[in-house]
């Protein structure tokens, strides 16, 4: 999907719901976080003006086969095209990442997790919002989730060790199907608070909370302790011998 068919998308009642539901799954994780820099990545804007308001400083990075879009429509213009392997920052200048439509989207997730890696400061937070790949969502293309690579939880934790972030939180939103049905959308705030409770194995995205890790983990056999299979021991120093008068012993 390009930037047009993103933003028509979040324009139409199913596009607001989808932005009140994950809106509601990311602000307990990202309200709490004194983000001084915050960076989006992939199409992250309504999140970042819904979750991030009063961050110090707001980046909405857009990817560069998708297109890009002033943003914000009034002041400094603060999003850009960028190649999400290849980012046009720093290293370690960002508080928080919000990668939103981004992940399955790329070519190069491993490439892309490893630059996100990069500008991020150390113990910074990584958010993720992908579609899940047990979910209904990714099976239609009514939504932006049924296009690209959906993820399993497996999968996205193997990704992320491998681009040297760690794990701090899981959870799902997006219970509701993909449709543009009144009678569904305005079931959907209940369908979504029953779906939590009894199947977060089904929901429609997977969002995930990562932390980074300054210090790379050795993935391969723990290194052992070698220990000699015969210990050392001091030698006996040598006695004298104490000669008696006369030259005898």
């Amino acid at each position: 999907m390009d930037i047009v068919d993103l933003r028509e998308f979040y324009g139409s009642r199913l596009g607001l719901a989808t932005r009140r539901s994950l809106a509601g799954g990311l602000r307990p994780r990202l309200g709490g976080l004194a983000a001084g820099r915050v960076m989006g990545l992939g199409y992250a804007m309504p999140y970042l003006a819904d979750c991030l308001p009063n961050a110090e400083t707001q980046l909405a990075f857009m990817m560069a086969r998708q297109g890009v879009f002033r943003w914000p429509d009034e002041g400094a213009v603060q999003s850009a095209l960028v190649d999400e392997c290849d980012l046009p920052l720093l290293e370690s200048v960002v508080d928080v990442a919000l990668v939103v439509h981004g992940l399955e989207l790329t070519d190069a997730p491993q490439e892309m997790l490893r630059e996100v890696w990069r500008v991020l400061a150390p113990q910074g937070r990584l958010f993720l919002v992908v579609p899940n790949r047990r979910g209904v969502w990714a099976r239609f293309d009514t939504s932006p989730f049924g296009y690209g690579q959906p993820f399993s939880r497996p999968q996205l934790s193997g990704l992320l060790r491998e681009a040297r972030f760690s794990v701090v939180s899981w959870s799902h939103a997006l219970y509701f199907p993909p449709s543009t049905r009144s009678t569904v959308l305005s079931a959907a705030p209940a369908i979504e608070g029953l779906g939590s409770r009894l199947m977060p194995a089904l929901s429609g995205v997977i969002i995930v909370e990562a932390v980074k890790q300054l210090y790379a983990i050795a993935s391969g056999k723990r290194a052992r302790r070698i220990s000699p299979r015969v210990r050392p021991a001091l030698a006996p120093l040598p006695t004298t011998r104490r000669l008696e008068p006369g030259g005898g012993p």
